[in-house]
């Protein structure tokens, strides 16, 4: 037997209004992620700055990336149809693949930049204080906007969310090392820019590992929920005997879940019935994640124990 448990049947809300408060987020993102991007690429172009223009890069990037986000979300809201039975939610793992791949686009434009600055082909980098006014003020915006993505990421269970924050936090930390970088150079130590250009490099390209590992979980089916945990929920269910076969996969945001219960096998048909929409209702209580559930009924047998 299955239940699916959208908000229509009665499960957690789910669906087009979880995808648009993401949508949601990832505008207004947009929208700040842009300012900072244009304030850093002007100024680091005025100045001549290899490692502030490599940030600017960074935070256009980021622009981007909430742009594939949002398209990403739009196909994901989408309902189940023919060709998808099991819904279109991992579009929004596609979405953030696209931008593990973007941030590693990212970090080979950076590494450019710094090797011109090392060989020369750079023109000499100018520091002021407007250089730290932006520097600072944009520093500011990346861990406060990090900070609402990762709190919204987490409570919506969001992984273009959890993915874009990521990216953030790592332009945050490009920006302390541009600052950094600037001191340096006004104490004469010219080098410094294209030095921490290429840490930028290096932290960009973390971010991407970190961003395309949790991709590979939701593509790879890993295992969503710990078979213990579902195991004892399951067996506290009255009339269920065991529990084995359990499997979870998806999103981390939509979850599908089968198992095996078994039941006493003189048990009306009728009475096992009620116990697995009982095993159901109790998983959906307990794991809202869950979308779908599908129980497959048996005797509690010599034969059905063995093969567990």
């Amino acid at each position: 037997m299955m239940q699916n448990l959208s908000p229509e049947a009665g499960g957690h809300e789910q669906g087009p209004s979880r995808q648009a408060q993401v949508q949601r987020v990832l505008c207004v993102v947009l929208v700040l992620n842009l300012a900072v991007a244009l304030a850093k690429l002007t100024y680091g172009t005025l100045t001549h700055s290899i490692a502030m223009r490599a940030d600017g890069v960074a935070s256009l990037f980021d622009t981007v990336s909430n742009v594939v986000g949002i398209v990403g979300m739009v196909v994901a809201s989408r309902p189940a149809d023919e060709n998808h039975p099991y819904g279109h939610a991992k579009f929004e793992t596609y979405a953030s693949a696209a931008i593990g791949l973007m941030l590693v686009w990212a970090a080979i434009n950076v590494s450019r930049d710094a090797w011109a600055a090392f060989t020369g082909v750079a023109g000499s980098m100018r520091v002021d204080a407007g250089s730290y006014a932006v520097m600072l003020a944009t520093l500011a915006v990346n861990v406060g906007v990090s900070r609402y993505e990762r709190q919204k990421g987490a409570e919506l269970r969001s992984e273009v969310l959890a993915a874009d924050a990521l990216h953030t936090m790592s332009d945050a930390l490009v920006s302390v090392s541009v600052v950094v970088a600037l001191l340096l150079v006004q104490m004469g130590f010219a080098l410094a820019d294209p030095i921490c250009s290429a840490v930028v490099a290096v932290a960009i390209l973390h971010s991407a590992w970190e961003v395309l590992r949790q991709v590979n979980r939701t593509l790879s089916d890993e295992v969503r929920i710990e078979v213990g945990l579902v195991e004892q929920v399951v067996l506290a269910v009255d009339g269920v005997r065991g529990c084995h076969r359990v499997r979870t996969r998806g999103t981390e945001a939509e979850v599908y879940l089968d198992l095996h219960v078994l039941v006493d096998p003189q048990m009306p048909i009728v009475r096992a019935h009620e116990v697995g929409e009982r095993v159901e209702q109790a998983v959906a209580e307990r794991f809202p994640q869950v979308v779908e559930v599908m129980v497959h009924l048996e005797p509690d047998t010599e034969r059905e124990r063995a093969e567990a």
